[in-house]
């Protein structure tokens, strides 16, 4: 992530930060998913196919100390 005096200056950048300092406090994050889809892409280029992904029901995410 870009250091640019400790503000963030878009979601990708504020979601990692956020992520960060939870799992330096062994927080556990949990996601509820209700009838998401996502469009990923095959590839990089000027018109790659997608997949549509669809998610729902909950993700969760723990942050543990490995020392």
């Amino acid at each position: 992530m870009a250091n640019n005096g400790g503000n963030t200056t878009n979601w990708p950048e504020l979601a990692g930060a956020l992520y960060d300092k939870l799992t330096e406090r062994h927080a556990e994050l949990t996601y509820e998913l209700d009838h998401v889809e996502i469009s990923v892409p095959s590839g990089a280029g000027d018109k790659p196919a997608h997949s549509v992904w669809k998610i729902n029901g909950s993700i969760s995410i723990r942050g543990r100390n490995l020392d």
